[in-house]
């Protein structure tokens, strides 16, 4: 799936975004596909529009990559705010190897964060928006659009096709194309390959002052339950599914399609497929008994949660609207739910957990209050990260206003460098490598204390 001279099909190149080399080494790096590219490649090669297809993460370097830029018309880019910059040295790198071709850029980072789009002159057309009923006029009619325009979406997810996965990117590392099947993904380790990534919504209705989500998608209506199951069938009878991860970002949601989802999953799916998924803890609180049906009934084997904070006063400050008190019901019921699912011989439920240090007014103990609440998890993977200041997030947009980001173009989700003014990150260095156990470990039970979080604090558990 690497376009050259000799292979090109079209004039039209779609690039898909990401680190070097993600793509060429098995059990490393970013592996989930973007369904956003999926669609809008789908959608043109429905109309007839072929494009070529080229990934950052196929390759090892610019210079590699220049190779397969040149003599393309258009360059599509889908840009989320974490892949700005890779976006702004393709786009540049692209007009220098092609100097009369359009770069067409839409995505995340466009809705959020257009006044710095608008200010790299290599991008040619800007959609603003959703792009899945523009695509193909943008496309075959570029001098019909100004440079910046609004994009439009679809009324419902039902009527999007279906993606032709075949029209995402290729791993070329020999390693992953022999230990998964293609186009299924390698995913997370979260449950048996190869993993079918599926969406059954497109946004979560909170509004987070961390998150910039709500700021950019639109309300969109949910697919049907039988529709996200006849797909899963359809990929398990061409390639053989292994698990399945529910790329919402607000999985566990609207009670009456979680009831039909509990009731039809298991007599309709191919096979019980054990899937990833995410949630909230107010969610979880408000329907328990669902919550822990789903789980033991659907094979719902890796809940996503974004704790993000075990404190209230920093749960107030993120709109998170749950509570110290609700985060730890959550934990202490999947606690009992995945040790009641060992004494049965199951494989046990457990946590994927987001989780955000170095946020405006933490104070020491706010930050042991968050450690705590990890150590009580006794099955979890932990994404820890620094507080971000997104873009087009009520939190982020204020700390921009007020000069105190640090953020230039790379707004990576890390706990490696700081993110904004006046926080001690060398205090937050220290506390990740376990310095300050004896503060954190008051009021823990001596199991939980000797439980060793801090392996999970790394690069590699960031999704």
């Amino acid at each position: 799936m690497i376009p050259s001279s000799s292979k090109k099909k079209s004039s039209i190149l779609w690039l898909d975004l990401g680190y070097f080399g993600e793509l060429l080494k098995y059990d490393g790096g970013e592996t989930f596909q973007d369904h956003g590219l999926g669609l809008l490649r789908t959608i043109l090669h429905q109309e007839g529009i072929e494009t070529d297809l080229v990934s950052i993460r196929n390759h090892r370097s610019w210079d590699e990559l220049a190779k397969h830029l040149k003599g393309y018309k258009i360059l599509l880019m889908n840009v989320r705010s974490y892949r700005y910059d890779i976006a702004v040295t393709a786009a540049q790198l692209f007009h220098q190897l092609n100097p009369d071709g359009i770069v067409m850029v839409g995505g995340m980072h466009t809705s959020v964060d257009s006044q710095s789009m608008e200010s790299i002159k290599e991008f040619d057309k800007i959609c603003i928006g959703a792009g899945e009923k523009v695509i193909t006029d943008l496309v075959r009619n570029p001098d019909s659009f100004p440079r910046v325009f609004q994009g439009k979406a679809a009324a419902t997810m039902e009527d999007w096709p279906l993606i032709d996965r075949t029209l995402w990117p290729k791993p070329a590392g020999w390693a992953r194309r022999f230990n998964f099947t293609w186009p299924l993904e390698e995913g997370q380790r979260w449950g048996p390959r190869p993993v079918a990534s599926v969406l059954t919504s497109r946004v979560c209705p909170w509004q987070c002052s961390f998150c910039n989500e709500r700021s950019y998608i639109p309300n969109m209506r949910r697919r049907t339950v039988d529709s996200v199951i006849n797909e899963l069938n359809a990929l398990d009878d061409k390639y053989n599914v292994g698990s399945v991860v529910i790329h919402d970002s607000m999985f566990f949601q609207k009670k009456s399609w979680l009831e039909e989802w509990l009731e039809k999953y298991p007599q309709k799916a191919n096979k019980l497929w054990s899937y990833w998924a995410a949630s909230r803890a107010d969610t979880v609180c408000e329907w328990p008994e669902l919550f822990e049906a789903l789980i033991r009934e659907t094979n719902w084997n890796v809940v996503s949660i974004g704790f993000e904070s075990g404190s209230d006063p920093m749960l107030r400050m993120l709109n998170k609207q749950s509570t110290e008190e609700e985060n730890e019901f959550v934990i202490q019921l999947v606690n009992r739910i995945g040790d009641e699912m060992e004494q049965e011989g199951k494989t046990p439920v457990s946590f994927w957990s987001n989780i955000m240090l170095a946020l405006p007014g933490e104070t020491h103990e706010d930050a042991f209050k968050t450690i705590r609440m990890i150590k009580r998890m006794k099955r979890a993977a932990i994404a820890m990260a620094f507080f971000t200041p997104f873009p087009g997030s009520a939190l982020g947009n204020q700390l921009i206003a007020e000069n105190k980001s640090l953020v230039n173009e790379q707004f990576v989700r890390d706990q490696n460098v700081g993110k904004i003014l006046g926080i001690d990150y060398d205090f937050y260095h220290n506390l990740l490598q376990g310095k300050y156990d004896d503060e954190v470990n008051q009021g823990l039970s001596s199991e939980e204390q000797e439980r060793d979080v801090y392996q999970f604090f790394s690069n590699d558990a960031m999704e």
